[in-house]
């Protein structure tokens, strides 16, 4: 958030300056500010009307050379350079910086093979030097750097100038994810209240489960209370008969 917030203070130092600066003076701002070792924002300095003054111009190769320094890399230099100023050495570094943050928007890992290829660079070594000493302490970039593997293990990446048509690209994928999220939440809901129906008939089937067998309970329990009632009965008609039969079987008395 610092590093956003300076980026911020310096771009508006750019802008404010550009509202007074015509001819060689816009050449001079526009000089200084792709040289700037802290500046990595270009799109609101080109928007300046006194900038943009400098199209069809003597200078307007100076108005090329921002317009790559927002959007261009390392190679789009290399292949235009007959067509553009010669750049100083703080401007060459920064735009192998700017390349870097391109590549780590594209991909999570990159290889050395291809940071070396499309920074110009011929060895390991010097690769691991820009990566740490002039991106990731400078904060536009975050990583590891895997030696074995060969390649920068990108965590994060400051976001360069929107080129041309490319908000539009972004707000159509956006568009798109949009909806994707409000299908998947459609599905999300529809499986919610598919797991509450059958939530509730579970309930409903436990409940008729208790119910029927509380009503066995109880008739169980009437039953054996009823066979209980049979049981002292029929005891005591037995014990009846018991002594009936034992008064027969006495020897009566004669008078």
């Amino acid at each position: 958030m610092e590093v956003e917030q300076k980026q911020a203070d310096l771009v508006q130092q750019f802008v404010l300056l550009a509202a007074n600066a015509r001819g060689r003076a816009a050449v001079e701002l526009i000089t200084h500010a792709t040289s700037h070792p802290q500046l990595f924002a270009f799109s609101e300095l080109l928007a300046s009307p006194h900038i943009a003054e400098l199209k069809g111009t003597e200078h307007s190769a100076s108005l090329d050379l921002l317009r790559l320094f927002a959007h261009g890399t390392w190679s789009d230099y290399k292949n235009n350079a007959q067509m553009l100023p010669t750049l100083d050495p703080q401007q060459e570094l920064k735009l192998k910086q700017l390349t870097v943050m391109t590549l780590a928007e594209t991909a999570k890992v990159l290889s050395y093979d291809l940071l070396m290829r499309q920074l110009d660079i011929s060895n390991v070594r010097e690769l691991e030097d820009l990566l740490i000493n002039e991106c990731m302490y400078s904060g536009i970039v975050r990583g590891k750097l895997d030696q074995r593997r060969r390649c920068f293990e990108v965590q994060f990446a400051a976001g360069r100038d929107l080129r041309p048509g490319q908000l539009d690209n972004m707000i159509a994928v956006l568009a798109n994810w949009l909806s994707s999220s409000d299908n998947l939440l459609l599905t999300i809901q529809e499986k919610i209240k598919w797991a509450d129906s059958m939530s509730e008939q579970d309930r409903r089937h436990k409940k008729e489960v208790e119910d029927k067998a509380e009503e066995m309970r109880k008739s169980i329990k009437a039953e054996m209370e009823l066979r209980g009632q049979q049981d002292v009965v029929y005891s005591e008609a037995g014990a009846l008969m018991d002594f009936v039969d034992e008064d027969r079987s006495r020897p009566k008395r004669r008078r």
